[in-house]
């Protein structure tokens, strides 16, 4: 007589596939080579308001899969994100981040607020590889947020993300002040990233660099670092 299986016995006993092997989905394949990456990501307030730089080279272990990708990327007209970690999962936040803000804009007739957006992309993040930073203008002045994979969520006037940032911070912690003109703001943020670049083997090529204020975005023409290498050598030989 067959005596069928208790709702137990099916939870602990799973089917074995062919010659009593375990089911493929339980088995484990190793990476071919570490998954390696890294960037160099940065974001500050000052007086004329918010200054983001990000380097353009994306990596996978030992190689460069990328010399151009975009690290900064708008969200609306008044907001931008700095993105590191899994450019897929990236991709897939900034798009879903925008349809959220749009919608809000649609339904109240107004912008949310950078924190509301924060509070959302913190959400939004759950369960992917990648972190970001988001720098808008508000009513209350321009505002500057780092948001984790973890749901981390932090407001401050200065971060540096990516396997790159110790060094970026060591320029930036000397050279930014709330008193910073637009062109001196982004001479130290493109310094940074050169700076973080020349050490750090995951980041390079080229910068990109994006000022928000009140009436939205602007960017910089992409600019090679290895410019600001021949300015640095210019300096030296004076």
């Amino acid at each position: 007589m067959i005596r069928p299986a208790s709702s137990q016995e099916s939870v602990l006993q799973p089917p074995c596939g062919p010659a009593g092997l375990p089911p493929a989905a339980s088995q484990t394949v190793p990476l071919p080579f570490p998954m390696s990456h890294g960037t160099t990501t940065l974001a500050f307030l000052f007086q004329g308001g918010v200054l983001a730089a990000a380097d353009t080279r994306s990596s996978c272990s030992g190689l460069v899969a990328c010399p151009a990708s975009q690290k900064i990327r708008p969200i609306h007209s008044h907001l931008v994100g700095t993105t590191s970690g899994t450019s897929a999962d990236c991709a897939l936040w900034k798009r879903i981040l925008s349809r959220e803000l749009r919608l809000y804009q649609l339904r109240h007739g107004r912008r949310l607020s950078t924190s509301g957006a924060g509070g959302g992309a913190s959400a939004d993040l759950g369960g992917t590889s990648g972190g970001l930073q988001k720098a808008s203008p508000s009513s209350s002045g321009p505002g500057l947020w780092y948001v984790c994979s973890d749901g981390t969520r932090l407001r401050g006037s200065l971060f540096s993300v990516g396997s790159g940032s110790p060094y970026a911070y060591s320029i930036l912690d000397q050279g930014v002040r709330w008193g910073l003109t637009v062109e001196e703001a982004t001479s130290v943020a493109r310094e940074a990233v050169y700076r973080a670049a020349h050490r750090d083997a995951w980041s390079g090529n080229c910068v990109d660099v994006y000022h928000v204020t009140s009436k939205g975005w602007t960017r910089r023409k992409r600019e090679d670092l290895k410019e600001e290498y021949y300015r640095e050598k210019g300096r030296q030989g004076r």
